[in-house]
């Protein structure tokens, strides 16, 4: 991911229903989200939200699928890793065990049955 790129999806979730919108497709990966149960789960006009969604999608961050009469809106998890790694891309310098809690912190939400129970042991 280019700087233009990152710019224009931090540009389209530094606006409060925008990053809202995008935090539930997120959390309704992988089956996504009807438009109208988007409006309505926020309390958002349904043409208020077109505008928000159509901005999210031109910065790449969602995608939509027409199913028969509705039209369904999933995040693009491509885009999302792409962001995280232009994010920590030379993270530290060179020096990845500095940026390991960084990396542990993002594992948790999506971690395997395996992991997850070698965690609980863990702890």
């Amino acid at each position: 991911m280019d700087s233009e790129h990152a710019i224009a999806a931090f540009a389209a979730l530094a606006q409060p229903t925008r990053l809202d919108v995008f935090r539930l497709l997120m959390a309704h990966e992988p089956a996504g989200v009807p438009a109208g149960e988007i409006a309505r789960r926020l309390d958002v006009p349904h043409n208020t939200m077109s505008t928000h969604l159509a901005v999210l999608s031109r910065a790449g961050l969602i995608e939509a699928e027409r199913q028969s009469r509705s039209i369904i809106y999933r995040a693009r998890l491509d885009a999302v890793a792409a962001l995280a790694g232009f994010l920590v891309t030379d993270c530290c310098g060179g020096r990845p065990e500095i940026c390991a809690p960084l990396i542990a912190d993002l594992s948790p939400c999506c971690a395997s049955p395996d992991n997850a129970a070698r965690e609980v042991a863990n702890d």
